[in-house]
């Protein structure tokens, strides 16, 4: 639902856009529509967005903004990443709420994934 002046779309830099599509795909399920051989969006996965080819990646030791993800099985999610192929940079660690962890997929991209306390 378009809500004014809410955030609405998010984009992301990829150096491999076709391994970007691949790695999300398999890990998180995801499905891309391409527009040309530079851009492709995902929707319906919390946020719709897309990835566009670059040579630049979002990192937040650069200061980029970092997208973070939920999971229920964090450790699952884990798994899921290094299979794909993603690099996790911080291993899970716990903070006030939660626990999560922050990986690199193959498009250069750090993200995070979190998921809540165990009781």
């Amino acid at each position: 639902m378009l809500q004014h002046e809410k955030i609405n779309y998010v984009e992301y830099p990829s150096r491999d856009l076709e391994e970007t599509k691949r790695f999300f795909g398999q890990t998180f399920g995801w499905a891309f529509e391409d527009y040309g051989p530079d851009y492709a969006a995902f929707s319906d996965q919390g946020l719709d967005g897309g990835f566009f080819r670059s040579d630049l990646a979002a990192r937040t030791e650069i200061g980029s903004a970092l997208i973070v993800l939920y999971s229920d099985d964090l450790e699952g999610t884990l798994r899921k990443v290094e299979a794909a192929g993603g690099k996790v940079i911080k291993p899970i660690f716990s903070f006030p709420g939660g626990r999560r962890f922050h990986f690199i997929e193959p498009g250069g991209n750090e993200l995070a994934v979190w998921s809540e306390s165990e009781a």
